[in-house]
């Protein structure tokens, strides 16, 4: 599914962690989804931060798949540079965590004379101003279960010589890998005008029957759901009754059911994703940007050798007209 979306805000965005970073910046916390820990990390952040400690907090975990978590975990763990740790931001005390984890990603700093610079990120809707107002106690962090809720930096104080930087949950322009397009939606952190509800819906049960299919069983009553999965969203419909006159199913209602019990754990914990699957769509999808790399650039020779023949030509012409 093609998702083309980076507003205004997100341009300013990039901009601001760009002089963030010229400013002064020792950690960078970037905080994941915990049921797309892959699709919700954001290559262009990585790219903007070259050369800085990372932090990575798979938040929502309360919601993914425990045994999962802890096999992602040990995969951003093993990265050089790079701390992972899992959260939920309703915890107080888990979140407490973070602050311990900056201070041994940067040791030497911290105090009044050298603070700890600290500048947190996440893809829209990922909860970081819930965690935000967890750390500081107050609603220092507008929340909402929309994305773009947070528009501007936000500088605050966690403890003397601890700055923590806000920015606004920032996208990528062009998400290439088809599955993380799909990810993304379910999550809830692209806005519904962006993609078709129910085709992300279908995706979603695909995923689900792959593997999780006893959860589509117990949380709608079906008997099989390993049929089709346009089966499975219509015995959705007809069991929450999103159905219209003549009984046909309402599409678009069912899946907006199934992505709202989604998004509320109504299904159980679930995570979308493998680091071993995420391996292998980024695999897939450089594969298929270098083919169209390709492609683009013999057109390119192509054009520019027929525009060649054609002034030859033309000269040619003017030559012999001449004689």
């Amino acid at each position: 599914m093609p998702i083309h979306w980076f507003p205004g805000h997100m341009n300013a965005t990039r901009q601001a962690i760009r002089d963030r970073v010229k400013a002064g910046l020792d950690v960078v916390i970037e905080l994941l989804d915990a049921r797309l820990p892959g699709s919700s990390s954001n290559p262009l952040l990585a790219s903007l931060t070259t050369g800085r400690a990372a932090l990575k907090v798979l938040n929502k975990q309360d919601l993914a798949d425990p045994l999962l978590t802890e096999r992602w975990l040990a995969h951003y763990n093993a990265q050089p540079h790079t701390r992972a740790i899992g959260l939920d931001a309703s915890d107080k005390s888990p979140a407490r965590a973070l602050i311990r984890a900056c201070r041994e990603l940067a040791p030497n700093r911290g105090g009044l004379d050298k603070p700890l610079r600290v500048l947190i990120c996440g893809i829209p809707n990922v909860g970081k101003s819930t965690l935000i107002n967890t750390f500081v106690g107050r609603r220092a962090a507008k929340t909402g279960d929309e994305p773009g809720i947070t528009k501007t930096e936000q500088k605050i104080v966690l403890e003397d010589g601890f700055y923590l930087f806000d920015t606004p949950g920032m996208l990528w322009p062009r998400i290439s890998i088809a599955q993380s397009g799909y990810h993304l939606a379910a999550s809830g952190a692209i806005g519904r005008n962006a993609f078709d509800e129910t085709e992300v819906a279908l995706e979603l049960i695909l995923v689900l029957q792959r593997h999780y299919p006893e959860r589509l069983s117990e949380r709608y009553g079906l008997p099989n759901p390993l049929v089709p999965e346009e089966e499975v969203l219509a015995a959705i419909g007809a069991k929450r009754g999103a159905k219209v006159r003549g009984g046909d199913v309402q599409w678009h209602k069912a899946a907006e059911m199934l992505l709202t019990d989604f998004r509320a754990g109504q299904l159980g914990r679930i995570t979308l994703e493998t680091p071993e699957e995420m391996a292998e769509w980024r695999r897939q999808a450089a594969e298929a940007e270098a083919a169209r790399q390709a492609a683009a650039d013999a057109e390119r020779a192509a054009e520019k050798l027929k525009r060649s023949g054609r002034r030859t030509s033309g000269g040619t012409g003017g030559a012999q007209a001449g004689d």
